[in-house]
């Protein structure tokens, strides 16, 4: 039997297949539309947080400070652990692409690795700010973060002024490849360099991590002991070359770190450690989620947002 379409059902199956043919690009603009309008008027909208790791407590404070701006905007906020694994961080960057959120703060293990999966993102119209440490390769809306040249002159400064201008000095690196890593380097290096009669005897990667910062040390330590000081571009590698040094009998040897953890600021109490350069993780954290809510309304944001450093010493 033959089944008669009425003229009226079919205009209503002509006017559904146009509405279905017209979703894809123009939904999406709907719903970034909704984003922006939604930060405007104090509705919520989503911000994905890629940190490097959160085996380390400054990033733990750094995602604290996000959390806690996130949450009294009324922004909903999803963190996702790199792990110090640059790969695992570009999985866990394209599942916040995925997830269409509007804007992703990233703190990349490695500056260059992530500049494919920034691209992609800002490929899909979702706005990218780097926190502490910058991307290279790939351009982004806003890069907050502690200057590092100065806070590593910083350091260079204090070292030369406790060791009297001259002596030996090691120092550890953090990841190869993190921006961190090199801007500290850079400017304790070049400060050293400029004052004259310290020297850099040897330096090493202990990638941000206490454990290895230890191991280095204690390797460091059988090839050469006269050291009198030790700068560490974060505080977790100072912490474990303290333990070292206190295993290997060496005295008054000036460790500097960097950051101003908790342990940190207890062992330069205590006096284990001489002084750390003193960021604000949590800082760095509100700053990224205030630029992104600029950003989902539309607003100008500026290129590079500094975070204030000190000095913590005894």
């Amino acid at each position: 039997m033959k089944r008669i379409i009425s003229p009226l059902l079919g205009a209503l199956l002509v006017v559904g297949i146009v509405a279905c043919s017209k979703q894809g690009p123009d939904a999406t603009a709907a719903s970034g539309s909704d984003q922006a309008s939604a930060a405007a008027g104090g509705g919520t909208a989503t911000v994905g947080l890629s940190i490097s790791t959160l085996n380390n407590p400054f990033f733990v404070a750094l995602r604290k400070g996000a959390e806690d701006e996130a949450k009294k905007d009324g922004i909903t906020l999803i963190t996702v652990d790199a792990q110090n694994d640059p790969a695992k961080q570009q999985a866990s960057v394209e599942d916040l692409i995925q997830k269409n959120v509007s804007v992703i703060l990233i703190n990349p293990t490695d500056s260059s690795a992530v500049a494919n999966v920034v691209k992609e993102a800002t490929a899909k119209g979702i706005k990218v700010v780097s926190l502490d440490r910058s991307v290279t390769g790939a351009e982004v809306s806003s890069h907050i973060a502690s200057d590092n040249p100065a806070g590593g002159k910083l350091a260079a400064d204090f070292m030369v002024d406790k060791l009297g201008g001259k002596g030996n000095v090691v120092e550890l690196q953090g990841i190869p490849g993190s921006s961190a890593a090199r801007e500290r380097g850079t400017g304790f290096e070049s400060e050293i360099a400029a004052k004259g009669g310290v020297k850099v005897v040897t330096k090493q990667p202990a990638d941000f991590d206490r454990a290895k910062g230890l191991s280095v040390m204690e390797n460091i330590i059988q090839s050469n002991k006269d050291i009198q000081g030790v700068f560490a571009q974060n505080d977790e590698m100072a912490l474990g070359a303290v333990k070292a040094i206190q295993a290997a009998g060496l005295k008054n040897v000036i460790v500097v770190g960097f950051d101003a953890t908790d342990d940190a600021i207890n062992a330069v109490k205590a006096g284990t450690m001489a002084a750390t350069v003193q960021q604000q993780p949590e800082l760095i954290g509100q700053y990224g989620i205030q630029a992104a809510k600029k950003l989902i309304a539309g607003q100008a944001v500026d290129k590079f947002v500094p975070v204030p450093l000190n000095l913590y010493k005894q």
